[in-house]
């Protein structure tokens, strides 16, 4: 009995700390971005060999970088919203049709953009936009995160659907409401924390987004990243510090988001 409570304590104390070492190991580049953002000289260095905000004061000045964060949060929350909705339809769609050949092969088809690289992606979409006439347009842009941000939706939609009761669907339309209005008004207030969830999901997918975007934007569309890839080809100053800075804490802030708005539908369940 001691010697098997002893192995167990071990055995935690050793996923504990491979736990601690793998965090470590993950959230360790992300302390040398934000630091070397605020290095008070041109170069990059950690540690930097003096302080400053010089370089966020820069940033807050160049109409350049202000317009690609802008069009970066344009595109994310486009993508966002366009995402969520076929993501939110697709997985809803496929609860309804479990038994019929489209309900089996939804699956499938939304995960293919995921299984084809970018870079194929990126020059397949430059050349159909171009025939459109849709290249360097937002819309551009947004549709080719779709491709992404999409799935994810979908399979966080697909588990949340899985717990849902049906059997409400079933009652509202026994009484009479219509497909409309039973999803609005049974189905939705019960899985709008995984819509929420979802749609940030996206809006982040959206925003670290590199390849596509490279071969879709144009200077009037370029995103961060793609402004950044273009600064580092040139120069490696403290500058594309400070916008991966900013682009780490939109990120972190949006799952500690999601987080809480899980933890609210806990413990509101627990509640009620």
């Amino acid at each position: 009995m001691t010697s098997t409570l002893h192995r167990e304590r071990l055995e935690n104390a050793a996923f504990r700390a491979g736990y601690g070492a793998l965090l470590v190991f993950m959230l360790l580049p992300l302390l040398v971005v934000v630091v070397t953002s605020f290095s008070a000289s041109g170069r990059v260095a950690f540690p930097p060999d003096s302080y400053s905000l010089v370089w966020y004061a820069d940033f807050f000045e160049s109409t350049r970088w202000l317009d690609a964060f802008t069009n970066s949060i344009v595109i994310g929350v486009g993508t966002a919203l366009l995402a969520t909705v076929l993501g939110v339809l697709g997985a809803f769609g496929q609860e309804l049709e479990t038994d019929s050949v489209v309900g089996s092969v939804v699956a499938p088809v939304v995960l293919i953009p995921l299984l084809i690289p970018p870079v194929i992606l990126g020059i397949t979409l430059l050349l159909y936009f171009n025939e459109v006439g849709l290249r360097g347009s937002y819309a551009s842009i947004i549709l080719a995160h779709t491709l992404w941000a999409t799935p994810l939706v979908y399979f966080v939609m697909r588990s949340v659907f899985s717990r849902f009761d049906w059997q409400q669907l079933d009652a509202a339309h026994d009484l009479g409401a219509g497909p409309v209005r039973s999803f609005v008004h049974v189905v939705l207030p019960n899985v709008k924390h995984g819509i929420f969830v979802g749609a940030l999901l996206a809006f982040i997918i959206s925003l670290q987004e590199f390849v596509m975007a490279l071969f879709l934007s144009t200077p009037g569309t370029e995103t961060i990243p793609v402004l950044a890839w273009t600064e580092i080809r040139q120069a490696l100053d403290p500058m594309v510090s400070v916008v991966s800075t900013f682009l780490i804490l939109i990120s972190v802030g949006t799952i500690v988001v999601a987080a809480i708005a899980t933890n609210l539908e806990w413990v509101s369940k627990q509640l009620s």
